[in-house]
């Protein structure tokens, strides 16, 4: 774990691999064979499965729970008490009443695009998939996948509008969608949204 600081009180498995500076802190949990990308950080309590992989320069804030088999791509950032589910169809027992085991059911996850971001105390109930710079807003039930840049609120969550790459909702103007924070133009097409200029 060259360059890594993991706070005194997290739980780090061995096999787990951090790239440099990323930053875990206390009461987090970083299971088996979990990835972070450089300059990532883990908050405080939060949970990462087995196998996750995270992309460099990505923020998971205190309390969330990601578990695997989930895939975030650089940047992206996982609010407050966010939960990344990983079963379709929860039983804590199989229907003999026997205790289920991970033998008992496979494993889905969620995946999420570059630059995305999850509000705080949102679900994301897997499997689905997150585009690229889309934002969840918080306390928002994500059922299906969300296209790039797309605005998402509600539960279950739908689509209300469009963002840029600041994370501002775009305005829609003689046909395009203008960012009024960087000035970038998108332009809408077929449900999905393409940077222009």
């Amino acid at each position: 774990m060259p360059d890594s600081y993991v706070a005194p009180g997290a739980d780090v498995a061995d096999s787990a691999r951090l790239g440099d500076g990323v930053k875990v802190w206390h009461l987090a949990q970083i299971r088996e064979d979990a990835e972070l990308g450089a300059n990532s950080i883990v908050g405080r309590g939060a949970y990462i499965g087995t196998g996750v992989r995270i992309g460099e320069n990505s923020k998971i804030q205190n309390h969330a729970l990601v578990y695997e088999p989930a895939e975030l791509a650089a940047g992206v950032f996982i609010g407050p008490a966010v939960v990344l589910t990983n079963d379709t169809f929860p039983r804590a027992v199989n229907p003999d009443g026997t205790q289920k085991s991970a033998s008992d059911w496979d494993s889905v996850g969620v995946t999420i695009g570059e630059g995305a971001s999850i509000g705080a105390r949102a679900v994301c109930v897997a499997p689905v998939t997150i585009g690229p710079w889309a934002t969840v807003a918080a306390g928002a039930v994500v059922t299906r996948d969300v296209p790039a840049h797309a605005l998402m609120v509600g539960a279950p969550a739908r689509r209300i509008g469009w963002v840029g790459r600041a994370g501002v909702p775009l305005v829609e103007k003689d046909g395009q969608w203008h960012c009024p924070s960087s000035g970038a133009v998108y332009t809408e097409d077929g449900g999905s949204l393409r940077e222009t200029g």
